[in-house]
């Protein structure tokens, strides 16, 4: 498992990532540089790795870290997205979770569209 460091403007956390073929890619592709996206109380952010999904699903939990090969993109759910029934967060389209980030809630709120966010190894 692989310790990722997220720094935006306003914010900084970790991310644990599952042992993973995609996983393993992304942390071959780091450092990585976006521009964040929001969607409802998603997070994601283009990524330099071009792969299909491996267990792709819908289902996922808040914290987790997933890739989305339709961008592709990483994805950071936090909360209700416009696709879900109830509480739960609900991705656009099938999904690969790949690992959990250690943020709070209140922290991933503040981060804004159209900002900045780097993706490194964690020291």
């Amino acid at each position: 498992m692989a310790t990722l460091q997220f720094t935006t403007e306003n914010a900084a956390f970790r991310g644990v990532l599952h042992n993973h073929p995609i996983a393993q890619a992304i942390v071959q592709a780091l450092p990585i540089s976006s521009t964040v996206q929001r969607w409802g109380e998603e997070i994601y952010f283009d990524v330099p790795v071009r792969m299909t999904n491996l267990g792709g699903t819908r289902d996922v939990k808040i914290g987790d870290l997933a890739f989305w090969p339709d961008g592709p993109s990483l994805c950071i759910f936090f909360g209700r997205t416009p696709a879900s029934k109830g509480r739960e967060p609900r991705p656009a389209g099938d999904v690969t979770v790949i690992g959990t980030v250690e943020a709070p809630v209140e922290v991933l709120h503040g981060i804004r569209e159209g900002g900045f966010i780097v993706v490194s190894h964690a020291t």
